[in-house]
């Protein structure tokens, strides 16, 4: 049982090769390094192998037959999505267009036929290390996305809230022509803009009542709190900006900071009008929920009253409208606010 969970721990390569010498020579290679073999020769069936038993890096010949190299490379990647998935392309080709080519697939490196087997292991050790950084950084990030859904889910006024702002902010990000990593990034910052909130009294975040100075103090910390808890991942340092400073006002009235106009970042901008959005719309224990109807007037109707960023407010209003009309015509807001 041990010998069969040590076997377990080692990480494990794909090979694949249509030359059964090839494979071989590899396969020894890499094995008596102490890693987990796993031999196909060709496209199709590395597919097979990659989805049934998710090897930590794959070693892939350029030249094959029906599927070379570059098109596996290609298909490994988009099936691996957002997960690391390191390839070595091994190729007998040279020439600068064949590795742009390679890169352009989603390779990580190369090796030229014939290679040096103390250069192939250490370009594996190299990126498999780097793919276990990858690994435990989207362990951490989902543990801290994680727990700001949780968060709000202990209270009913407040449900679900985050996880609509982060799919609205990405949906907005879009509409202005934003690009597809602003848009992953506002809606990781939508999720966890209020994660801040994590350590304040469920008392005075529930209250009906209108809050005292020092309550409002105390809440007027959170954007802070949060900025200060995602602070130690390296991959959310872009939208720690938007974090601490979703709640100030285009006017410079808001906190923590003060500061205004487009002293705010532009991440922020966007967060302050979504939030504000989804939070009018949303009950809560000292007022009801408004219509649709009723909070894209009123935006309108303040959108030069200094909260916020009134450009962007009227590319908002624009965007929203689509379902103000009853057209529906944008699916995703559809899927967001379904009434």
């Amino acid at each position: 049982m041990l010998q069969q969970d040590l076997l377990q721990e080692r990480p494990s390569v794909l090979i694949v090769d249509d030359i059964p010498s090839n494979l071989e020579l590899i396969e020894v290679i890499v094995q008596s390094e102490g890693f987990t073999v796993l031999k196909a020769y060709h496209g199709h069936k590395a597919i097979e192998i990659f989805e049934e038993l998710k090897p930590d890096i794959a070693i892939i010949d350029v030249m094959m037959p029906d599927m070379d190299g570059f098109q596996l490379c290609n298909t490994l990647k988009e099936l691996a999505g957002k997960r690391y998935f390191p390839i070595i392309m091994l190729t007998a080709l040279n020439d600068k267009e064949s590795k742009i080519k390679g890169i352009e697939c989603g390779a990580d490196d190369f090796i030229s036929k014939p290679f040096e087997p103390r250069e192939l292991i250490a370009k594996m050790r190299s990126l498999i290390k780097l793919k276990e950084l990858h690994d435990e950084l989207e362990h951490s990030e989902n543990i801290i996305l994680t727990l700001a859904v949780a968060l709000e889910a202990r209270d009913p006024y407040t449900r679900g809230h985050s996880t609509r702002v982060g799919d609205l902010s990405r949906e907005f990000a879009a509409f202005l022509g934003l690009s597809v990593k602003d848009q992953e990034m506002l809606k990781k910052a939508g999720i966890l803009h209020d994660i801040g909130k994590i350590g304040m009294s469920e008392a005075i975040l529930r209250k009906p009542a209108p809050l005292t100075d020092e309550e409002f103090n105390l809440i007027k910390k959170h954007p802070i709190i949060g900025e200060q808890i995602c602070s130690p991942l390296h991959s959310l340092r872009d939208i720690l900006p938007a974090i601490r400073h979703h709640h100030e006002r285009w006017d410079g009235r808001g906190f923590p900071d003060g500061i205004g106009g487009k002293n705010i970042p532009l991440y922020a901008r966007i967060l302050s009008i979504v939030d504000a959005f989804d939070a009018m719309l949303s009950e809560r224990p000292y007022r009801q929920g408004r219509t649709y109807f009723e909070v894209l007037s009123s935006m309108r109707r303040e959108q030069h009253n200094g909260q916020w960023d009134p450009e962007l407010l009227s590319y908002f209003i624009e965007m929203a409208s689509v379902m103000d009309e009853g057209f529906f015509s944008l699916e995703s807001l559809k899927n967001i606010y379904q009434e």
